[in-house]
């Protein structure tokens, strides 16, 4: 199956994957919108892949050694205070981690790099509507109507093409927060102390925080972490968070609230080991944001001649490394569905097919491991390294160590 007209809603990671993946498959015409005007590649946040994922998608083409990337090699895991507790906290034990770590920017701009010229790109242009058909599909904006073989929305979780095809589908509010900071690693005190290739798992009552090294760029790093526990007791206004299911929000970099910032404050300087609750305290407030826990997957990843990718088809939660993995994951079995394909209606549905029992199979992978990483805790400070193997076992599901690791 050759030629067509493909229109691809959302210009980030995702996007820049299925234009690719459209381009390379035979798509005549690709027109990709996106409706932020601002400079992708400023986003300084990171991502990991895992060491066998990274084989497949540079063997697929979407990623290679070129890319600036930080080998990770073992997850040590530390709790607050027990015995022989250091600045670091008490390690009760450690793990594989073959990860590779990459910075969101630098990552969209390689990617966006690999686009072909003829490939269109329209910023600052919203989709407004899409019209689904059984042999084509229509994409309104203020501009006007374009009419297409194929739209492909890989606009997010709050997808704009996702709502045309199935409106019902809402995100859900997992019951806890995920608060995000990266800053230049030279800002990083005694950083001799945490060696380049370890991840950081630092676990407390009801929530944990994650931290690596990404690179930045330029040749040097950034200390980028995630940390995960629910929120104050009282879901109060002051919060300034609109929590419900059909509403799902995030509070951008600079926007935390007092309340907020207070709670964030208690976990520093109460829960986390004192290196790594001042690590978190360095991060500025322009670094810091603020992210509550949805998920959701929707029924199928295509219907007439709509088809969803990455975070606007399925929102894991993050304890499974799938957002940016996955996204590149789609494109690949995208590229390969029109390689082989005949027919667009063959082509779908094989994606199909593949990607919707992926989704279902990361949200729920998603949801275990935000059960026993944050809703139900198990005694961190009594446990060791062989207490710690057998319950991870159970949590992931797999016993292979890393949720990313999963590939349908």
């Amino acid at each position: 199956m050759r030629g067509g007209r493909v229109a691809v809603v959302g210009g980030s990671i995702a996007g820049c994957a299925a234009a690719l993946a459209a381009y390379r498959g035979g798509a005549d015409e690709i027109t990709v919108y996106e409706r932020a005007t601002g400079h992708l590649a400023d986003r300084g946040v990171g991502l990991a892949v895992h060491d066998s994922r990274y084989a497949e998608l540079d063997s697929a083409g979407y990623l290679d050694a070129d890319m600036p990337w930080v080998q990770l090699a073992r997850r040590r895991w530390y709790v607050r205070g027990g015995p022989a507790s250091g600045p670091l906290g008490h390690e009760i034990g450690v793990m594989p981690f073959p990860f590779r770590t990459y910075n969101w920017g630098p990552l969209w701009r390689e990617l966006r790099g690999r686009v072909p010229g003829f490939v269109v790109f329209r910023p600052g242009v919203a989709v407004q509507e899409v019209r689904p058909g059984a042999e084509d599909a229509e994409v309104v904006t203020a501009e006007g109507t374009e009419r297409v073989d194929l739209v492909i929305g890989a606009d997010g979780y709050r997808s704009v093409v996702r709502d045309a095809v199935f409106p019902a589908v809402r995100p859900a509010y997992a019951g806890y927060l995920a608060w995000r900071g990266a800053f230049p690693a030279d800002r990083l005190a005694d950083p001799e102390r945490w060696a380049r290739e370890d991840c950081a798992y630092v676990v407390f009552p009801h929530g944990h925080v994650i931290i690596y090294r990404i690179p930045d760029g330029v040749g040097g790093y950034r200390v980028n972490w995630i940390l995960y526990t629910a929120p104050p007791a009282d879901p109060a206004p002051e919060l300034g968070l609109d929590l419900r299911l059909a509403a799902p929000t995030s509070l951008p970099p600079g926007g935390l609230t007092k309340a907020l910032s207070s709670h964030l404050s208690y976990v520093c300087d109460e829960l986390l080991p004192p290196y790594w609750g001042d690590l978190v305290r360095a991060t500025t407030p322009e670094e810091l944001f603020l992210q509550p826990m949805y998920d959701f997957t929707a029924p199928r990843y295509t219907t007439g001649r709509v088809l969803l990718m990455g975070d606007a088809a399925t929102v894991a939660r993050p304890h499974t490394g799938a957002g940016a993995v996955k996204a590149l994951q789609d494109a690949t079995v995208l590229e390969s569905a029109f390689a082989t394909a005949t027919t667009w209606p063959d082509a779908l549905d094989t994606y199909d097919t593949d990607r919707t029992v992926a989704g279902s199979a990361m949200v729920d992978l998603g949801r275990r491991l935000g059960r026993s990483l944050v809703e139900d805790t198990p005694p961190w400070g009594s446990m060791d390294q062989t207490a710690l193997e057998t319950w991870w076992k159970q949590a992931d599901g797999s016993g292979r160590f890393g949720g990313s690791e999963l590939r349908r």
